[in-house]
């Protein structure tokens, strides 16, 4: 992970309010007003009381009393305003980052996230990006009316007198500004490594439920609870941390203020004393400054919490800066499939070379079959030719064009993957095969599975094609699953099939139902068939074979 400092996260965050620009200077005029009026409504009850007294007054004792009833109405319709405006401002950017980070993520898709942590991944889209709301609801706006309110009130201040106006702008910047800055300090990287250690939690409860079967079988349960509550006495000690800094922050915040009033109260009463200022010179400032450190207080609470919001933004921007290891292409001509080949293609994964000067030539119509140990990169050259990665030498290609010249999208019509492992959505049977093709008809998606040797099972099925199927299609077998990862290619219907090990959980008889229908295709279809099984290959026109990187036929 990239560690940015607090202000260069800060300003990448702040860049995102861009398009809501007019919303945030609504929030921060409504914000200004409301504090404004609430502070008013005190400072009116001095003068009020000062008219009282017999002391001069601006305007008569019913003015002021109509007035606080004026300012406490202005203040309740416009701070809910301004907090409605900040939170719409923080939900709409925080669907606005999280399209963001899927659409990285799909750009990244497959090769980055290959092998990364989902649970992870989990925290930062869920928590880590609701964490941000803090930011864009309660510190924007809020630092900025602080501004502008303090600005106000020591020219207020001020007006009494000048020393008067100096405090309170010391009281403000300490307050507001340095009392933060320090607690932030304090807490030191507490707030990044709460945020990746409660992502790797989030990880390894994942990680635990999907293997809960396994735990149990060889009783590991014990041993995994443990390891489970370690980590999190681990993340209580870092929470525990915080909020002992949020509390000392608290109260030195308290303290200042006291101080500051204290300092107000007796400074005003000095220049009284020396004739500099009246009577109203010593109630009024220090009512106002009293009653006027709401924004102030509002941005020293987040010193503590901030540390946790950066820590969050940092690992968005981890995902949003991350760049894929292939470019998506689009602006070229769309081509139709007439065969594929490789040529001289070397592919290494970091130092280890998978593939070295690997050529093949998959004629249109023709089924090609590939087979070789495991770790041979049989696998890999089926998702070189998918364009999940690109070629360190060679070339790669369709219809005798480049693949690193096709539109991603032409190329992905133009083929089916199927790989060892079906992916199936916690949905129904029929919505999970039309993710091969939104629009198919029932009639498409049950010829699809026929040939994929599938139908006969979901007719059996309580709710035949609108069963769900369970998380990660956990409540089917193996060779259920890879039959309907099958059925997805066949209705996805495209020129080239890559099947990679498709019959490998499959009994004879659907083995040869599904090979019947992959020969039956071939005339309208083009085969690449990876598998260990010497029966499987008995339909391939030609065989490869893959030993050490090389290929031969």
């Amino acid at each position: 992970m990239k560690k940015r400092s607090d202000l260069h996260v800060m300003m990448r965050l702040i860049r995102l309010v861009k398009p809501l620009t007019g919303f945030m200077l609504l929030a921060i005029i409504m914000g200004c007003i409301s504090h404004l009026s609430a502070t008013f409504i005190t400072v009116f009850g001095g003068y009020a009381i000062a008219d009282i007294l017999g002391t001069t007054t601006p305007f008569t004792l019913t003015t002021f009393f109509f007035s606080m009833i004026f300012f406490a109405i202005i203040h309740s319709i416009l701070h809910y305003a301004e907090q409605a405006c900040n939170h719409y401002i923080a939900f709409k950017l925080l669907a606005l980052i999280r399209e963001k980070v899927f659409r990285t993520l799909r750009k990244l898709c497959p090769t980055k996230l290959e092998g990364r942590d989902k649970g992870n991944l989990i925290s930062v889209i869920t928590s880590d990006i609701e964490l941000l709301e803090v930011f864009y609801a309660h510190t924007i706006s809020p630092a900025l009316i602080a501004l502008v309110f303090c600005i106000i009130m020591c020219v207020f201040i001020g007006s009494y007198h000048i020393t008067l106006a100096l405090i309170a702008l010391i009281a403000y910047i300490t307050i507001g500004v340095m009392i933060p800055l320090f607690t932030s300090k304090r807490s030191g990287e507490d707030g990044l490594q709460f945020r990746t250690k409660s992502g790797n939690l989030s990880g390894f409860v994942l990680d635990s439920l999907r293997g809960l079967s396994e735990t149990l079988q060889y009783g590991q349960g014990e041993k995994r609870l443990h390891a489970m509550n370690a980590q999190t006495d681990v993340l209580s000690k870092y929470e525990e941390r915080m909020k002992q800094t949020a509390g000392k922050n608290q109260a030195v915040t308290n303290t200042a203020i006291l101080v500051f009033d204290l300092t107000m109260l007796f400074s005003s009463a000095m220049l009284y004393q020396n004739g500099q200022i009246s009577f109203l010179g010593v109630l009024i400032p220090t009512i106002a400054l009293m009653s006027s450190f709401g924004p102030c207080v509002a941005l020293s609470n987040l010193g503590s919490t901030l540390q946790q919001t950066f820590a969050a933004g940092n690992r968005v921007l981890d995902i949003l800066d991350e760049t894929p290891a292939v470019e998506e292409i689009n602006g070229k001509a769309d081509i139709a499939f007439c065969g594929a080949a490789a040529e001289n293609v070397t592919f290494a994964y970091h130092d280890e070379t998978i593939l070295d000067r690997v050529s093949v030539k998959i004629p249109q119509g023709s089924i090609v079959g590939i087979v070789g140990r495991s770790g041979s990169g049989k696998s890999t050259l089926l998702k070189l030719l998918m364009r999940f990665w690109n070629v360190q030498k060679g070339s790669v290609k369709i219809s005798d064009v480049d693949i690193d010249d096709i539109n991603t999208a032409n190329l992905r019509n133009m083929e089916s993957l199927v790989t060892q492992e079906t992916h199936l959505f916690h949905d129904s049977i029929r919505n999970n095969l039309r993710i091969a093709r939104r629009k198919a008809t029932d009639a498409e998606i049950e010829n699809a599975c026929k040939k994929a040797s599938v139908h006969d099972f979901i007719t059996t099925l309580p709710k035949g094609y609108d069963t769900p199927v369970g998380e990660l299609g956990d409540t089917l077998s193996g060779g259920e699953r890879q039959r309907l990862g099958l059925a997805r290619a066949f209705l996805h219907n495209a020129d080239l099939m890559l099947l990679d090990e498709p019959t490998s959980n499959l009994d004879s008889l659907n083995e040869a139902v599904i090979l019947k229908s992959l020969k039956e295709e071939q005339e309208n279809k083009t085969v690449v068939l990876v598998s260990h099984r010497l029966s499987t290959m008995r339909i391939a026109d030609k065989v490869y074979s893959v030993e050490n990187g090389r290929l031969s036929e």
